[in-house]
């Protein structure tokens, strides 16, 4: 029998069409600092962000098996909002709490000498440098 892949996205799915059938707003924690999460920092505590993903409060809501995305308002401000699924710590409902945690690793991250460079730090170096003459 063949691995199956992990329940995770259909489980948030499920829970956040659960919550909206019972007239709860639906909240999903990400934790911040997991590689590919796109939230505005200025919201970010103990390394995590909650956030309001009622159909009423974001715009093209995506649920995906490998992401979750939207865009919200930020003090105003429209803001795209994604992270993969790995990265989420819970959906729940706000008005009584009741949903679901997961528990979240952050991926091993590679050996010093296999890091790629930046694309920033390649652009640095491939930039001409003024040198004083005397």
């Amino acid at each position: 029998m063949s691995a199956m892949t992990t329940n995770k996205p259909y489980l948030i799915r499920a829970l956040h069409e659960w919550i909206i059938d019972n007239n709860c707003t639906p909240y999903i924690v990400f934790m911040a600092e997991y590689p590919g999460v796109e939230v505005p920092q200025e919201f970010v505590r103990d390394g995590q962000i909650t956030l309001n993903i009622a159909l009423s409060a974001v715009k093209d809501l995506e649920l995906a098996n490998d992401t979750i995305s939207f865009n919200a308002r930020f003090s105003g401000v429209p803001t795209d909002i994604s992270g993969p699924v790995d990265a989420v710590v819970a959906i729940f409902a706000k008005e009584n709490g009741q949903g679901m945690g997961f528990e979240v690793e952050m991926p091993p991250q590679p050996p010093e000498g296999d890091q790629k460079k930046k694309p920033e730090s390649v652009a640095r170096e491939n930039r001409p440098t003024l040198k004083v003459v005397k």
